[in-house]
């Protein structure tokens, strides 16, 4: 009887051991110097906020006797109560919407117009359409702003859209220039994202029947909802938060918008800082109502197309 004597295993190949990255070592100093920066700009942006806030608690006494570097003594919402008050704010409050919903709503309308024309019909100037949309936003408004005086005080409006009976001194007058300065950036914006949409959707729309209207506003405006909501989101801010042209277009004070309010807090020969504050912390309440609101729309559509070809 023969015993066959088992064979010893082979030796087992040793593991290789995954190499560690040439630059490992210092990937988590990169990230902690990455972080510091963010924590860093981050509290540069929240320093001014804060001290506003807390200068807005603060009586104006306190801060005259004891300087604006002090502890304080005592707080309270007074300076909110007394601006809102003093400078008429809810009536300023509804200029700035008289003003903004109709200048966001013709901005994107026609923005929206433009870019359908240039991304869906080939034409010699198809380009060049686009970048003088484009290149309008290149001018500042300080250059255009004589020119833009003399003719708003040339163009008449009938009596039931401006008590003066022209251009200048509106809100029809600052809509006007609101839409036609920044038509030029949404123009930009909507042509990049449609392109991204198949033409083949229109084509099958037109061979279906539907005219170019319908195809614009019941199949390429609902699939561009996403950068409406972006667009939207910015140009309510852009333009809430505008200050030049009210104050060089508009000669009635009672005109103005909510950020010509603070003016009215400021006196011929003193000025509260603490006041002023406050009136500046309620004026853009507003704007951060608009950017919670519309806050994931505005984050997806800063991304839009990032991951199409």
């Amino acid at each position: 009887m023969t015993t066959t004597t088992p064979r010893p295993a082979p030796p087992s190949r040793p593991e290789r051991r995954a190499a560690a990255p040439a630059g490992s070592p210092s990937r988590p100093r990169r990230d902690t110097g990455r972080h510091l920066l963010l924590a860093t700009v981050s509290v540069a942006w929240l320093v001014p906020l804060l001290w506003a806030v807390y200068t807005s608690l603060r009586p104006y006494g306190d801060t005259a006797r004891h300087g604006y570097f002090s502890w304080p003594r005592s707080l309270s919402l007074e300076n909110f109560t007394d601006a809102w008050s003093q400078s008429g704010m809810p009536h300023f409050f509804w200029n700035s919407l008289l003003i903004t919903v109709p200048a966001v709503l013709g901005t994107l309308l026609f923005s929206a117009a433009v870019a359908f024309f240039v991304t869906r019909f080939d034409f010699r100037l198809n380009l060049a359409l686009l970048i003088l949309f484009t290149a309008g936003n290149l001018l500042p408004a300080q250059v255009l702003i004589t020119p833009l005086y003399r003719l708003y005080l040339l163009v008449p409006l009938p009596w039931w859209m401006s008590d003066s009976m022209l251009l200048y001194n509106s809100a029809w007058g600052i809509i006007a220039i609101h839409i036609a300065y920044q038509c030029g950036f949404c123009t930009f914006v909507l042509s990049n994202y449609m392109k991204t949409i198949p033409k083949e959707i229109t084509e099958a729309a037109l061979v279906d029947g539907a005219p170019v209207w319908r195809q614009f506003f019941q199949i390429v405006l609902p699939l561009c909802r996403p950068a409406f909501a972006a667009l939207a989101t910015l140009e309510s801010i852009w333009i809430y938060n505008d200050f030049f042209w009210p104050l060089t277009l508009i000669e009635t004070g009672d005109k103005r918008p909510i950020t010509s309010a603070l003016a009215n807090l400021q006196g011929a020969y003193f000025t509260n800082p603490n006041l002023i504050a406050a009136g500046a912390l309620m004026t853009a309440i507003p704007t951060l109502l608009v950017y919670f609101a519309l806050q994931r729309q505005f984050i997806s559509g800063l991304t839009l197309g990032s991951g199409k070809g």
